[in-house]
């Protein structure tokens, strides 16, 4: 299955909190969308790996994505190496997607940085012809995005695109919060995380509307970029 856009997250979670929105209305404008997460979140404070599976299955269903999947790296310990390149390129060459989605390139969480780094690095290398990898038996042709977008996560990283996101706020908010283990719950016995306080949850809105407000609309979605975006009119950019 050849995908438009392939959004990558560390841990189930990143990509919704990260870059929820922009799937929701890529899908809603026909775009065929799919995430892939690294780990299964197994060292987090709240839940646990089996709760996060099915939460993640319930967020991919609410976004719409035509696919989710998870390469079951240890949470907190992969690294990036050839090892751990070959499984996300393997990933890269079977949906071949034209624009990637990943990680914050620094972070609070050492696994987003990490993460951003691999799955940046593993783009350029699908691209490599010499590079070998197999999906059932057959080999995989090279392929490399033609772009990669990072999105913006704990820390407040100013973003060199903004995407618009209204009207696709409630969706976003709905595939996050399907993560019920992870957020905002009065009656929860668990220990709190940063994550999980109602300052946080509360964030979710207003970090939008901050965003949509650089440009000039209600709600948006931050992203920084590894190259300059090209437009054939700067009215383009209006």
């Amino acid at each position: 299955m050849k995908l438009d856009m392939l959004a990558f997250g560390s841990h189930p979670d990143d990509v919704e909190l990260g870059c929820g929105g922009t799937i929701a209305k890529e899908v809603a404008a026909g775009k065929k969308v799919g995430i892939i997460d690294l780990t299964r979140g197994e060292l987090g404070t709240r839940g646990t790996a089996e709760i996060r599976d099915k939460e993640a299955a319930a967020a991919a269903e609410i976004l719409g994505v035509s696919v989710r999947e998870n390469l079951r790296m240890r949470d907190g310990f992969f690294v990036n190496d050839e090892e751990h390149q070959l499984k996300v390129i393997q990933a890269i060459r079977k949906y071949r997607p034209e624009i990637v989605l990943c990680n914050a390139i620094d972070d609070r969480h050492i696994d987003h940085g990490k993460g951003s780094k691999l799955v940046s690095d593993s783009c350029f290398l699908s691209g490599l012809r010499r590079i070998e990898t197999f999906l059932d038996g057959k080999l995989q042709q090279a392929w490399r995005p033609k772009a990669v977008y990072h999105y913006i996560q704990w820390q407040p990283i100013e973003p060199d695109v903004v995407v618009d996101i209204t009207g696709f706020n409630a969706k976003r908010v709905e595939a996050i919060l399907a993560y019920g283990s992870q957020f905002y719950d009065p009656d929860s016995n668990d220990p709190e995380t940063p994550i999980s306080t109602k300052n946080f949850r509360e964030s979710l809105d207003y970090r939008a509307q901050d965003l949509g407000r650089l440009i000039g609309v209600d709600l948006g979605e931050g992203f920084t970029v590894e190259r300059y975006p090209g437009v054939q009119s700067l009215f383009d950019l209006i």
